[in-house]
């Protein structure tokens, strides 16, 4: 009665390359569809895929003990589901979208030679700018002694025939696509325009590169390795060093993938298995061109072949009053990228200039690289407040430039907390005290998502400023606990009155108001439960669905990437319906809604319903209270559940089927931006 997690998220990922193969997408946004299949896929491949081949390994007993949602062969069912979706890619790239891109007047040179008005430049610029960048070896047992490929990035197997000697030599090329560029226009012919990759310009100039050689062939490979950093509870002594080392460990990893161009002969192929430490089953067969989420940097942008640009609508309207005398009156809820993030920006950078604020405390889990919500808390702690900032260490592929901001925070005055090894922080809160006079008034502010401007331009999230006594109460309980240097102690003392907090009271909270419904639904009473998450996986959560569908509540979920929950089983989830919608924007709010009437309790926060959300992290959920805000998030999640053009319904056998229906059309990232144009009016 569970899909296997991996399975689930790979079908999400393919429900990302359909985007790709829909003509009515525009044409460049396919090509960033690709780019993000692709981007997903190499993530799996270095945090997922090292574990599923570690499971495959044990016995059939340490196989049911350690993994809930895997079965014997999963790894086989992987690799296919992979390979197909790797051809799916293949065929809607060559035969489709370069099509397309020449009707266009675009020309993409993919594994075609280059025209001869192309050549000189070409040459030219590996001269003048690629040359130095490139750093040829001979791969030999001595030279792979201290040999470290780069991470993602991308290689040249060039094998070539020695004169007089007569011997064969594999020589390993870098492509340095990471400092430089990939794609690179070249001068029009006509109309047509030429876009040239990196790779085939190097290609192009091997014998530049290795003089007097006889070159047999050249291959393009990448290295994909194991980055899922596992910190045990041994290690909590300075764990900013250590976050430090992890990270220097991560580019020694072991190799979890090894792309090559399926063109390389099997001989190839086992020598560089040898010579590499690679396993041969951890090499896979790809195209010419690897690296494909490069095309997030697709030159020559042409608003015509793009989204038309949405402009963020600006709430609360701007006006004489300050922000915090709003947020006084009323509770104010933002619904990211539809509306502006200026208002979270504003939010911070007032706080810390206003001569009234005297504190700031906040959690960071994904900073923004230029982060203008960092700079505010510099700002504020330079200005003489007290800033308290607990920032995640370890958010993976985050963790370097979370560590860069801790020391500029903690060089200008800014209190650092860091997690314990053993659990993380991703609750995503603020609190602001400012103190006029001898009163006090603190300012709340709960996300679904991070405090992150970055990511609010593409993320679907929620955020809610509010006032409310309870909600600061337990906010300031909250940090002070999160302030203590062991955390398991005192948990009991920390009596929570409306947040739910995991480790605390988040489950047994749910809990209670599945339980609810379930007592509705025995009573003859409507009996509703309506959620919307990134991921469904947690076993027991699951179970307690399952009870509440057979006593008759009616359970709708939105859930973009893994589910591992079965709907349609009759007698068990007949009564559960599971959608998952792919669109402009990333589906990445969770919202909570327990009954069917106007009464109805609705909760936001940032935990999804993961084992590891519930039981090994900080995850924050609010009830909502202000009347205005929770029809808001009922109608939200209702445009949500009627889309019809980019939701799929999954099956109870995993497979998808896209709502498309003849009636009206509904496409929910559209009648919601419609919706909140007019409902703040």
């Amino acid at each position: 009665m569970y899909f296997n997690r991996d399975l689930s998220w790979l079908g999400f990922n393919h429900r990302v390359l359909q985007e790709a193969m829909d003509d009515t997408v525009p044409l460049y946004e396919r090509l960033k569809y690709l780019a993000i299949f692709s981007s997903n896929l190499d993530e799996f491949f270095r945090v997922r895929y090292p574990l599923i081949i570690a499971l495959s390994k044990l016995s059939d007993k340490e196989f049911k003990k350690e993994s809930l949602f895997s079965e014997s062969g999963t790894e086989v069912k992987v690799q296919d589901l992979i390979n197909e979706s790797l051809d799916e890619f293949g065929n809607t790239l060559i035969n489709h979208l370069i099509p397309e891109l020449k009707k266009e007047n675009i020309f993409l040179y993919y594994h075609t030679d280059i025209k001869e008005e192309h050549l000189a430049a070409c040459k030219q610029l590996f001269l003048s700018s690629i040359l130095s960048f490139i750093q040829p070896f001979v791969i030999t047992p001595e030279n792979l002694v201290n040999f470290i490929p780069d991470n993602n990035q991308l290689y040249l197997i060039v094998t070539v025939k020695n004169s007089p000697a007569d011997t064969i030599s594999h020589i390993m090329i870098n492509i340095p696509s990471n400092r430089l560029f990939r794609f690179l226009v070249l001068d029009p012919i006509g109309e047509m325009r030429y876009v040239v990759f990196i790779d085939d310009i190097i290609r192009h100039n091997i014998p530049l590169v290795l003089p007097n050689k006889e070159v047999i062939g050249i291959y393009s490979v990448k290295f994909n390795q194991d980055a899922d950093i596992q910190i045990n509870d041994e290690y909590s002594s300075d764990l900013l060093a250590k976050m430090e080392r992890s990270l220097l460990k991560r580019t020694t990893a072991a190799t979890s993938r090894f792309l090559f161009e399926s063109t390389m002969p099997v001989n190839l192929r086992l020598f560089l298995s040898s010579a590499l430490r690679i396993a041969f089953s951890d090499m896979f067969p790809g195209g010419h061109y690897h690296n494909l989420s490069d095309l997030f940097s697709f030159p020559l942008s042409d608003p015509s072949l793009q989204y038309p640009r949405q402009q963020p609508l600006l709430y609360p309207s701007p006006s004489q009053t300050s922000l915090f005398e709003m947020i006084r009156k009323n509770d104010i809820l933002l619904h990211m990228p539809y509306q502006s993030y200026h208002t979270v920006l504003s939010f911070f950078n007032q706080a810390a200039v206003d001569p009234e604020v005297v504190e700031i405390s906040i959690t960071l889990y994904r900073v923004a690289a230029d982060s203008h919500i960092a700079n505010a808390l510099i700002s504020a702690a330079k200005n003489g407040k007290k800033v308290t900032a607990f920032i995640e260490l370890k958010a993976r592929f985050d963790e370097a430039n979370n560590i860069k901001w801790s020391r500029l925070m903690k060089k200008a005055g800014v209190k650092l907390i860091y997690s314990e090894a053993s659990i993380k922080v991703h609750s995503k809160i603020a609190l602001v005290k400012r103190k006029k006079d001898s009163e006090q008034y603190s300012y709340a502010l709960i996300s679904t998502g991070n405090f992150n401007e970055n990511t609010a331009l593409f993320y679907t999230d929620h955020v809610l400023f509010t006032c409310d006594k309870v909600v600061i109460r337990d906010l300031n309980l909250l940090f002070e606990y999160m302030q203590k240097e062991k955390k398991g102690h005192g948990k009991s003392d920390l009596k929570l009155r409306k947040l739910l907090v995991s480790q605390f009271n988040l489950v047994p909270g749910f809990e209670q108001l599945v339980e609810a419904e379930i007592t509705k639904a025995k009573n003859g009473v409507p009996a509703l439960i309506r959620i919307k998450v990134n991921n469904l996986e947690e076993k027991n959560f699951i179970q307690l669905l399952y009870k509440a569908a057979s006593a008759g509540v009616i359970i709708n979920l939105v859930v973009r990437s893994i589910c591992c929950l079965v709907p349609g089983v009759v007698g068990v989830s007949e009564n559960i319906t599971v959608k998952r919608i792919v669109d402009r924007y990333l589906e990445h709010s969770r919202i909570f809604i327990f009954g069917a009437g106007e009464d109805a309790n609705v909760i936001i926060g940032s935990a999804d319903l993961m084992a590891r959300n519930l039981y090994r992290r900080i995850e924050v959920c609010l009830p909502v209270t202000n009347e205005k805000a929770r029809k808001q998030l009922i109608a939200y999640f209702q445009m949500q559940w009627n889309d019809n053009v980019k939701a799929s319904t999954i099956q109870k056998d995993g497979s998808m089927i896209r709502d498309k229906t003849g009636g009206e059309i509904h496409r929910a990232q559209h009648d919601i931006y419609s919706y909140l144009l007019t409902s703040n009016q």
